[in-house]
């Protein structure tokens, strides 16, 4: 449950939304991918899950994306290797990589290549929430 004061804090969320601009949730976990997916629906934003990366890639979303969350570890592509091909066709997605499987390394990685944030599961819903707000207004 979102405090009151953070979800207030998501009026300017919901005025970003006015947008049709989509969340895309990245990851293998059908658990994880349904939790955030209802978390952001409990805040008004619009959002899309994915299995995998290439599902994503496949969807042809990218240009509706504002933000990706995107697990690290995942059968296939890994999120770095999301990062790098949407880098490499010039997808400036900003991108909030979550995971329970980081290290150092795989942060540095990450937050080198452009990520805005990097979180390690369990996470705050509150956190990766304003993370996502930030992600949207910049």
């Amino acid at each position: 449950m979102i405090a009151p004061s953070l979800a207030e804090g998501y009026v300017t969320t919901m005025a970003i939304q006015a947008k049709a601009k989509l969340v895309a949730i990245v990851d293998d976990d059908d658990l994880m991918r349904s939790a955030v997916q209802g978390m952001l629906k409990s805040v008004g934003l619009p959002s899309q899950a994915f299995a995998s990366a290439e599902e994503f890639l496949e969807s042809g979303q990218q240009q509706q994306t504002a933000c990706l969350i995107a697990d690290i570890c995942m059968p296939g592509m890994s999120g770095l290797e999301l990062q790098a091909k949407l880098n490499a066709e010039h997808w400036r997605i900003p991108t909030i990589f979550i995971t329970a499987h980081g290290d150092t390394r795989m942060r540095m990685q990450a937050l080198r290549a452009g990520a805005v944030e990097f979180m390690a599961k369990p996470f705050d819903d509150g956190v990766l929430l304003e993370s996502v707000r930030a992600a949207l207004e910049n």
